[in-house]
């Protein structure tokens, strides 16, 4: 169970900082845009994309997309895939062996989400007046402007990666989903209140 009081007070101003801009958007346009940034586009922007959609939707917060990208397009990890799929996700690939286009279901009465591995300037993201959270501290670091973010914020995830192939490889990925998920729905319960 999520619980809130476990995220640390300099992550929560900018989850903050976040909600305001998401709170801002949806005053001043109805609608808010989140593209999650990492560099391979295979792990932890794919769950914080799923998340925070999920996140939206669950306290009811309409007008929110969220999207995913890279600095290079690679795919979405299979250990990633299976970590939210444990998560409660219903996640169907097209099949494509290379990049597959994964369908992700996050409530029943909502459209899926369309999720495969892409730059973060792929036409299929917001090419502007989108927030852009950098998971990853290469990323972070490497892509210090962001053409089109009306605000660009790093909150950074260690890799799941580092631990593919070990005996932790499991557990690395289910705390990164559940720190992701959590964060999340810390987010868009500020949003709501």
């Amino acid at each position: 169970m999520a619980r809130f009081e476990d995220i640390p007070e300099e992550r929560k101003k900018d989850l903050d900082k976040v909600a305001e801009f998401i709170s801002d958007q949806l005053f001043r346009n109805g609608a808010a845009r989140l593209t999650f940034i990492c560099t391979h586009n295979s792990r932890r922007s794919h769950m914080g994309q799923i998340w925070a959609q999920a996140a939206a939707s669950f306290f009811g917060v309409e007008g929110i997309q969220t999207f995913s990208g890279g600095t290079e397009a690679t795919a979405f990890n299979p250990n990633a895939v299976k970590v939210m799929k444990e998560a409660g996700f219903d996640i169907k690939s097209d099949g494509n062996p290379q990049n597959p286009i994964y369908s992700v279901s996050y409530a029943f009465d909502q459209v899926p989400l369309q999720v495969f591995s892409k730059k973060y300037d792929d036409i299929s993201n917001p090419q502007k007046d989108f927030c852009a959270i950098m998971t990853c501290s290469d990323a972070d670091k490497n892509c210090p402007f962001i053409p089109g973010a009306a605000l660009r914020i790093p909150i950074t995830y260690e890799d799941p990666k580092a631990f593919d192939g070990t005996p932790h490889e499991e557990k690395a990925y289910s705390d990164r989903s559940f720190q992701i998920g959590t964060e999340m729905f810390y987010l868009f319960d500020k949003v709501s209140t």
